[in-house]
């Protein structure tokens, strides 16, 4: 008989967890069960192929329950039983249950049979009750057309009387009137009672999308990843893109200025391989998790499963590796000035490298749990946040943290400051997202109006101290319940829900103006909407989930990467 082996249980459940966006207890069980020391070849196995696997266990029991000891018997109904029961009981139990199914079916089709016969006798004396119904009715019809010829003799002689019962009714036509014109007006003013925080692209969001949809023409396909595209950032200086993928490369595009043009752009002169490992790609243990460009564009470093950060020149050329981490980098990010950089791993602590000595300063341990996202406050202190729900406010060469914020009840997956460093926002997979500040301990707004858990958030880049001062500061968060949800966090309150997607919603991206903002989820389509009214204006529908969305300097031009393995540039013009 053929049996599975652990190693390929193993892999089914890494499967499983991954395709559910499961993200974090993917990588844990990776990690901990060598799924990159397994000889199965991903690209052979099915998306479900787990669930597949457990419903034809469940259907071979079910089977096998519903046969004799002897033979099949196809004369008998087959019964259907609960998947809890057959996981749960042995087979000789579910006969025995399904034995007392047919019993039972068999007292039902007994007890049919009795009411039947009594259906017969008293359907006789239901003929003649109706017979006689029919009689009382013609009685009742003869009765109510002599009542008829009386009513229209006295109609006849009422009408040498004025009729005053019209024009009373034309007012109450003309209240209707009016009261339709208030309402009318109360919308064309935007305040359409019960509808704030606004619920935007419900009803019309399908015609909406296709009225919006960008055409293929208008974008650029970047293909030559083997395995799906997890991050892309675009340089703050030039027009280059960077991408990390599940084949142990990242890879640097050179976009050209202008119109994107449709189909693949991959020839060798506009992309640089950077290679994670030597040799073959697609080795589990190389995937480069995360990215980010240094302020002045010239260094692009990455994040890998190995638990290295690598530091690479615009040309492709291997600077530095940074070896400390006992595990998978999961967050990486370049302070303001360039000179340190920040990581956070699975080993759940973080670590700050001093980027031109090529050597670690400083390994911050005070968490419990991995440590999923780092965010620099300014050039010396950051935050971290991590699966053992707390947040951390560190600063380099302190040995405790210089804040602790505690409050969500959940892994907090997301941690940002606001642009002035003055607020920093969490979101969590307790469903809500948090504001704190470092003057108080408790958070200052607890967000409250996602239904599933939240994956990432953004702050716009308006508000004092930003290139756009006379904007309001906002906050958008994106969820598994496919939505995203924009908040003004001065007041704590829901601004917009925009529910135009309909998958879990991995990434989100203001545009530099603020005046916009581009979503991409797993349902495959990125969402371009405005914020003056939350609707949407552009939208792509590619051939894979999206993970992760990003803008050039100028706003003229957006980024995806999918996990169909490839990356899309469009144009944006309103």
């Amino acid at each position: 008989m053929t049996s599975i082996t652990s190693v390929e249980l193993n892999y089914l459940v890494f499967r499983y967890l991954q395709e559910s966006g499961f993200t974090h207890s993917a990588f844990t069980l990776g990690y901990e069960a060598g799924i990159n020391k397994c000889t199965i070849d991903g690209n052979l196995i099915p998306p479900g192929a787990l669930i597949t696997f457990v419903q034809k266990g469940l259907q071979y029991l079910e089977m096998e329950a519903n046969m004799s000891n002897n033979d099949v018997e196809m004369d008998e109904d087959f019964s259907f039983l609960q998947p809890l029961d057959i996981i749960t009981k042995d087979v000789n139990q579910l006969r025995q249950m399904i034995k007392e199914k047919r019993k039972n079916i068999q007292k039902d089709k007994d007890k049919d049979k009795e009411k039947n016969k009594d259906k017969d006798k008293n359907k006789d004396r239901e003929v003649d009750r109706e017979h006689e119904a029919e009689r009382g009715r013609v009685r009742e019809k003869e009765r109510h057309e002599k009542e008829e010829r009386e009513k229209e003799r006295e109609k006849a002689e009422s009408n040498k009387e004025p009729e005053k019962q019209p024009e009373e009714l034309a007012d109450g036509d003309m209240v209707m009137d009016q009261e339709d014109k208030d309402a009318i007006g109360h919308e064309e003013n935007g305040t359409s009672i019960g509808q704030e925080p606004m619920d935007i692209a419900t009803a019309s969001t399908q015609a909406s999308q296709e009225a919006c949809e960008i055409p293929g023409s208008d974008v650029t396909i970047l293909e030559g990843h083997t395995s799906e595209v997890c991050a892309c950032a675009w340089s703050p200086t030039g027009s280059l893109l960077a991408s990390g993928s599940g084949d142990s490369t990242a890879r640097i595009w050179t976009i050209a200025d202008g119109l994107c043009k449709s189909g693949a752009q991959n020839s060798p002169l506009n992309v640089l391989v950077l290679k994670h490992v030597k040799g073959r790609t697609n080795e589990k243990s190389k995937d480069v998790t995360t990215l980010d460009w240094n302020g002045e564009g010239s260094l692009l470093a990455t994040g890998s499963y190995d638990g290295q950060a690598r530091i690479w020149t615009t040309n492709g050329e291997l600077r530095s590796t940074l070896s400390k981490h006992k595990g998978p980098i999961f967050s990486l990010k370049w302070n303001k000035k360039g000179d340190y950089l920040l990581t956070g791993s699975f080993d759940k602590t973080a670590i700050v490298w001093d980027v031109k000595a090529e050597e670690w300063k400083q390994q911050f341990e005070f968490h419990t749990g991995p440590t999923l996202d780092v965010d620099w406050c300014n050039n010396v202190s950051f935050a971290t946040s991590s699966t053992d729900h707390m947040i951390y406010v560190c600063k380099i060469g302190e040995i405790h943290p210089i804040k602790t914020f505690a409050g969500h009840q959940g892994e907090v997956n997301c941690v940002k400051w606001d642009p002035t460093g003055s607020l920093l926002a969490s979101c969590s997979d307790d469903i809500t997202a948090k504001i704190w500040c470092m003057k108080q301990d408790k958070y200052v707004h607890d967000l409250r109006e996602h239904s599933k858990e939240i994956y990432a958030i953004r702050w716009s880049p308006t508000g004092p101290g930003t290139n756009n001062p006379n904007q309001q500061l906002i906050l958008a968060s994106a969820s598994f319940d496919s939505t995203v949800k924009l908040w003004d966090v001065e007041l704590g309150k829901l601004l917009y829900s925009l529910n135009g997607h309909k998958d879990p919603v991995y990434s989100v991206a203001f545009s530099p103006n603020g005046e916009y903002l581009a979503s991409g989820s797993l349902d495959k389509s990125m969402h371009i909407w405005s914020l003056k009214d939350g609707k949407i204006v552009k939208t792509y529908t590619g051939n894979g989930g999206i993970f992760e969305v990003c803008w050039n300097k100028e706003g003229d031009k957006l980024a995806a990467c999918f996990a169909n393995n490839t990356l899309c540039v469009l144009d944006f013009r309103m």
